[in-house]
């Protein structure tokens, strides 16, 4: 029997309840109105379930095992045995009980939770559809509405993702088992990030890019740490290639015991690679193609992005988008944060983006941390750059831990002092990065972070000293 289509009110209807969806629903209902959330999947988003969390549990479970079994300068050995499908039970244990805490923190803020697919059907309607058989329809009138449904691998010719040699990011991060070899397309953070992860428990990883380097929005001189330390572990970069093809091999015996990778350059030229599995990584595209966004007068640009202003609102002042679906930065924090702004616009409180101060990180090995401007960037946009910078190899914490590869560098404005960007290469980067953060949130100067008391030996001393080198009079480096 199927049921019969309800119709409810609310406030504020969130579509989606990832970092973006569940953040904005809170706030919201902080704000005193009535809101209803609908996820199809689970709540968290891909970010919780099967994106930033599960590839951090991984990458700490890596490095572990890694550094267990390479420490023998300090007079350890040890001989780890990764049980990958143990791994694998801890890593859903830990997303488990953070999608359990997501929803019960919905709950008792009072958001209404639905599971089901939303698709627009009006300006102020929308119809969900309840997952399983006779589940049947639901409608909804909203006042106002948050799109915030995330993104989705890209997929790319011939490499289908419903095919089991051929992973996404998130089949990557589901495996229970770790292959012997793994080809990964695509030298960008997931790439990076996993390829790595991948090489410390034991595979054979080649990376295929199409470009000439890796991470390519980063500094030459912040990648160049993060390659070197990959080929280090024994990943081998095959670059100005393109993955065109894949074939199954066979010894004989009709089990399908491997595929080889076919890639092309831009002058045609093939080569080929033997893989257990295949990792596609080329980036992310916004889910947006589900909504039926023509039914609310909605229109999204050529890459599905819906484009917001700096509250978060679409072209429709009631509908805002958050997230992944509002193109870059696509980050879980940026996402928080806009949903933060949408529910407080709607609210009626005064709030708007700073897009200056949301940092980014890559959990490769080293850590790379960024926020706010580079020297060239703070350059092109007027002001007179000063630029310091503190290499780890003259760190004593860094020394201690075995970690001297990297830098912590911080960008400021020098006729005012102003703290302008950071770009940090390091062991815990995403975590120092949030000092550099903070200043220029504060509008604090290179004189602020440098007076400012840092525990030794720390990591985070580095931000003082680059600061202290900024301004000429640095004491553990040599001053520009």
């Amino acid at each position: 029997m199927v049921m019969g289509d309800v119709t409810t009110g609310t406030d504020v209807l969130v579509i989606g309840g990832g970092p973006g969806g569940y953040v904005a629903a809170i706030r919201a209902a902080q704000r005193d109105l009535d809101v209803t959330l609908v996820e199809k999947d689970a709540y968290g988003g891909t970010c919780l379930n099967h994106g930033c969390i599960p590839s951090k549990a991984l990458i700490n479970a890596a490095d572990v095992a890694h550094e267990a079994a390479h420490a023998e300068g300090m007079g350890i050995h040890a001989d780890p045995a990764v049980d990958a499908a143990a791994l694998t039970d801890w890593k859903d244990d830990v997303v488990d009980q953070l999608t359990g805490g997501v929803e019960k923190l919905c709950k008792a803020n009072g958001v209404t939770l639905i599971e089901g697919t939303a698709a627009f059907s009006g300006e102020h309607t929308a119809r969900i559809a309840h997952g399983g058989d006779g589940q049947g329809m639901e409608s909804v009138e909203f006042e106002h509405a948050i799109v915030a449904t995330g993104s989705r691998p890209i997929e790319i010719p011939n490499f289908p993702f419903a095919e089991e040699a051929v992973w996404s990011s998130r089949d990557a991060l589901a495996a229970d088992t770790v292959p012997d070899r793994l080809v990964v397309v695509g030298a960008g953070y997931i790439g990076m990030e996993l390829s790595t992860t991948f090489a410390k428990l034991g595979a054979d990883v080649t990376v295929v890019e199409m470009l000439d380097d890796v991470l390519p929005i980063y500094e030459d001189d912040v990648k160049r740490v993060v390659r070197s330390r990959a080929e280090e572990l024994g990943i081998d970069f095959s670059f100005g290639e393109g993955a065109s093809d894949r074939r199954e091999t066979d010894d004989g015996d009709g089990d399908g015991d491997g595929i080889e990778i076919v890639t092309e350059t831009e002058d045609g030229e093939e080569s080929v690679y033997g893989a257990d599995r295949v990792l596609v990584a080329v980036g992310r595209e916004p889910v947006t193609d589900t909504l039926e966004l023509d039914a609310a007068g909605l229109e999204p640009d050529e890459n599905g992005v819906l484009k917001t202003d700096a509250q978060g609102r679409t072209d429709l002042d009631h509908v805002f988008a958050v997230g992944d679906v509002a193109g870059d930065p696509m980050l879980a924090h940026a996402a928080s944060h806009e949903g933060i702004v949408a529910a407080e616009t709607i609210a009626g409180e005064p709030a708007a983006l700073d897009a200056q101060a949301i940092p980014s990180a890559v959990f490769t090995d080293p850590e790379i941390g960024t926020v706010g401007l580079t020297e060239a960037e703070a350059a092109e946009d007027g002001f007179d750059p000063v630029v310091g910078e503190m290499p780890l190899r003259a760190s004593g914490r860094a020394l201690t831990m075995d970690e001297t590869d990297g830098f912590v560098r911080i960008v400021a404005d020098e006729p005012s002092g102003y703290v302008l960007g950071g770009q940090v290469v390091a062991p815990e980067a995403s975590e120092l990065i949030a000092e550099i953060g903070l200043a220029i949130e504060m509008g604090a100067t290179l004189e602020d972070v440098a007076t400012t008391v840092h525990t030794h030996p720390t990591l985070s001393e580095a931000v003082m000293e680059a600061a202290e080198n900024a301004l000429g009079q640095a004491i553990h480096t040599l001053n520009r």
